[in-house]
């Protein structure tokens, strides 16, 4: 599979509570991992057992090594579209709760990572195409190689972004949370088959576009998601994401199927401490899907 979008450098403290603006606590652990929505897809592609490549922008600063060797370790082959880049990467500082797993997060995201120039991707035996949006002219050219050979394209939607003005006609499945806004037309209208929202711990909801499969039996559905004890809910979205779109590359049309999958792998990395001790959690999971 082919992931394409944002990575990040995550420096993550883990805390009996959040501080008090001014208030300085001591934290229980420290981790730094690669992060980000489409590099936490690709490393869940890699946990269910798919071969994933992440395209993005690491560059050469000392901090971008970290990323890289934990997603080597992790088994991610990684395309750094600007290897040369002097900048430091992207970088957010996160604290999660440790009672509930609850997190905060401040990050840069790819706000000062300049244009690049994206050359043609190799999409050769690629079963799905996640895009973030994070950089828009890659998201662009990922979605239109892999339109063009027939490959689904899964959008992580976040929040709005300019780019989905034009990347949303080339986008087979549409994930968002209940909080996302699209100005103008819905994603269905803006050309989406296949839309699915999620809702926290509440059922995760989809609908399919009416012209888009002849054998359509239904066409909105909902799923419920497992009810576990939270520990760390740190990229468990991207996780979610990464897994339904193993799904989708692995269950041929059945949405409801691609849904419980993301539910159960999501659910399974809450369960978990620390950005990478759910990876092998998961592995099983991966197995009579692909």
């Amino acid at each position: 599979m082919l992931l394409a979008g944002l990575c990040t450098v995550d420096v993550v403290q883990r805390v009996a509570d959040f501080p008090a603006p001014g208030e300085k606590v001591q934290s229980l652990a420290v981790d730094v991992a690669a992060g980000g929505p489409a590099t936490n897809a690709a490393v869940t592609v890699a946990a269910l057992g798919a071969e994933a490549t992440l395209v993005t922008v690491l560059g050469a600063h000392p901090l971008a090594a970290l990323a890289r060797a934990d997603l080597a370790t992790c088994g991610v082959r990684v395309v750094d579209l600007v290897p040369a880049l002097a900048a430091a990467p992207a970088v957010s500082a996160v604290a999660v709760r440790d009672h509930d797993g609850e997190r905060t997060v401040v990050s840069r995201n790819a706000a000062a990572q300049a244009d690049f120039p994206v050359p043609e991707l190799d999409l050769a035996g690629v079963g799905a195409v996640l895009v973030d949006g994070h950089h828009p002219a890659l998201a662009l050219k990922a979605a239109r190689a892999a339109k063009e050979l027939g490959v689904p394209v899964v959008l992580d939607a976040g929040s709005w972004k300019p780019v989905l003005d034009d990347l949303l006609p080339l986008v087979d499945v549409a994930a968002c949370s209940a909080h996302f806004r699209a100005p103008g037309p819905g994603l269905h209208e803006r050309g989406v088959p296949v839309v699915i929202t999620t809702a926290g711990p509440d059922p995760v909801r989809w609908s399919i576009r009416e012209d888009t499969w002849e054998d359509i039996v239904e066409n909105t559905g909902a799923v419920a998601v497992p009810a576990v004890a939270a520990r760390d809910t740190l990229g468990a979205g991207d996780v979610w994401h990464g897994a339904l779109a193993f799904a989708v590359a692995g269950l041929g049309n059945d949405v409801a199927g691609w849904v419980r999958h993301a539910n159960e792998v999501a659910a399974e990395r809450v369960r978990h401490v620390g950005p990478r001790s759910w990876t092998a959690a998961i592995r099983e999971l991966g197995k009579g899907v692909r």
